[in-house]
């Protein structure tokens, strides 16, 4: 057996998530019925995460396993990227270990949450609209806070089945990009269900002057995801980054 891995971007919205879902479409299912047409065999493709529905991702890394070897990569690169449509691009496939894995090896995951706070019709379907009186400074400070968390479950999905809520959180900042482009940036060893757009739409409530830096602190002592603010949109959401001891993803990304 061959193993390859393929370094993945899509836009979220035409998909129900990366992971296979029962009559519904999925960037995974996708990905393997197009690699089983080209390989003419049945293929299962392991990805670095597990993004929810609507998400989109700049950097999506997953592994497959072959009979057969590919010997022109860029050649088989071009065949599947035209097979896979417009929402899905592979701008990389590279030979690995037999033991190398995309999820479980992955040793950092950064997202990335864009927010504009002028009316645009060009990058409202992939960013959220928000008010120019947000108070970014508030937020940042509040988001500092998650640097010293280790437990995360006040930022989880309701009646998931993880085992832990702990995730070790290395940066989350709101950047400023132009003049009414922010982004929020976090990265951790690994995320919960709907960790990232709890976050952001907690900190959204201590820049609107709804939650003061206290209550933002209770809310993730309390371990309570009844406590925190509701869920943001996906489709301002990119899975941006993943990391491996042994690999240099960024060549295939700008």
């Amino acid at each position: 057996m061959h193993r390859y891995f393929l370094y993945l971007a899509f836009l979220g919205s035409p998909y129900h998530g990366w992971q296979r879902q029962p009559g519904d479409c999925s960037v995974q299912q996708c990905v393997e019925e197009a690699l089983s047409t080209l390989l003419r065999s049945d293929i299962q493709v392991t990805g670095a995460g597990r993004t929810d529905a609507g998400v989109n991702a700049r950097m999506m890394p997953a592994h497959f396993d072959s009979h057969t070897e590919i010997i022109d990569t860029a050649a088989f690169m071009r065949s599947l990227n035209s097979i896979l449509g417009k929402n899905i691009a592979v701008y990389g496939i590279i030979p690995v270990a037999p033991d190398a894995h995309a999820r479980f090896d992955a040793v950092k995951r950064t997202y990335r949450y864009f927010a504009t706070t002028q009316k645009t019709p060009f990058f409202n379907t992939l960013s959220w609209a928000c008010s120019p009186l947000l108070d970014f400074k508030k937020m940042n400070e509040a988001a500092s806070l998650l640097l010293s968390t280790s437990d995360f479950a006040s930022f989880a999905k309701l009646h998931s089945d993880v085992k832990t809520t702990i995730c070790n959180v290395t940066a989350a900042a709101w950047h400023r990009f132009d003049e009414h482009g922010w982004y929020f940036e976090i990265s951790a060893d690994r995320f919960l269900r709907n960790m990232v757009r709890a976050v952001v739409g907690t900190l959204v409530e201590v820049g609107r002057g709804k939650l003061t830096l206290d209550a933002f602190r209770e809310i993730i002592e309390s371990r309570n995801r009844c406590n925190a603010g509701t869920s943001m949109p996906a489709h301002a959401l990119y899975l941006w980054d993943v990391e491996y001891p042994y690999l240099k993803t960024n060549q295939f990304y700008t």
